[in-house]
């Protein structure tokens, strides 16, 4: 991975619950992936009271850690919406969720930013496998994405990057029907929208997916998890520690991300209820509801 020193470049409003962020630096000379960037997550790090701190490429996570937690500054996961340019003149794209009345540090920032602004940001170095994309289909040819807010991004580079062919449905929530935007779905991809409203999160993405699947949805339940701990499991990790399938595909593929409660939701009723296999979907909390997330 690449840790880079970055600088905002330009600041949009795209719609009331979305700001993008262009970031830039020299440093970013080096970035890339090997293959589509899909779902690639980055962290940043944002200026504590001390400001940046001074980390070393090789160590800056230990390096982090020994900082005095009341100065260090926070770090957030995000994924990178888009990539422009190259070389020394590549800009990453970062969409942030704005949470009016109930700010992050994330949201906060992103609330307040402004060209100039610097940031710490850990990305993928191109031809160094640093892992950070969850998103593997393999030849499946019946797809499922479902996401809230906190996976629109992830959902859009998706489809930008996804091969012709694959047929399926994509379910996004968001907080109000003005965050609707156009995604590049391809042929044979069918985008519905859910605007939230004051309905709970995760309410609308629920009911809209088990009327999609053909199973009696249940409302989100909040996860008891301790800490930091969110759902987390791929065909190739589980954060849980259950055993892993193996086994061949049978065309399917799921890929759901968002907040925890409705993550866990719709596992249970894919996998336990309609039988999905486990090595076929993709299950990732991104968020849980009134909890603060650190790294």
């Amino acid at each position: 991975m690449l840790l880079a020193h970055v600088a905002v470049r330009s600041v949009e409003r795209t719609s009331p619950s979305f700001a993008r962020i262009e970031l830039g630096g020299a440093d970013l000379a080096d970035f890339g992936v090997d293959g589509p960037l899909y779902d690639q997550r980055i962290k940043l790090l944002f200026p504590g009271s001390a400001g940046l701190p001074r980390l070393s490429a090789s160590t800056w996570w230990s390096d982090y850690l020994a900082l005095p937690e009341e100065t260090r500054g926070a770090i957030r996961t995000y994924t990178i919406a888009g990539v422009r340019g190259s070389g020394a003149a590549t800009t990453l794209l970062v969409d942030f969720v704005l949470h009016p009345g109930a700010h992050g540090p994330g949201s906060g920032w992103a609330e307040r930013a402004a060209v100039g602004d610097e940031l710490l940001a850990v990305v993928p170095r191109r031809g160094v496998a640093g892992g950070g994309i969850e998103f593997e289909p393999g030849a499946a040819e019946r797809l499922l994405l479902v996401g809230d807010e906190t996976a629109l991004p992830a959902i859009g580079q998706i489809l930008r990057d996804l091969r012709s062919g694959p047929r399926g449905a994509v379910f996004v929530e968001v907080p109000c029907a003005e965050d609707i935007c156009d995604l590049p779905a391809p042929e044979g991809i069918e985008v519905t929208w859910l605007p939230r409203g004051d309905r709970p999160v995760g309410q609308p993405v629920v009911a809209a997916v088990s009327a999609h699947l053909g199973f009696a949805a249940t409302a989100p339940a909040p996860v008891p998890v301790a800490g930091d701990e969110l759902p987390w499991e791929t065909p190739t990790y589980s954060a849980s520690g259950e055993p892993l399938e193996s086994g061949a595909g049978d065309g399917r593929y799921a890929w759901i991300a968002g907040e925890a409660g409705m993550v866990t939701t719709l596992r249970r009723h894919l996998v336990g209820e309609l039988g999905l296999p486990r090595r076929q979907v993709a299950f990732m909390g991104y968020w849980r509801q009134g909890v603060a997330m650190r790294a």
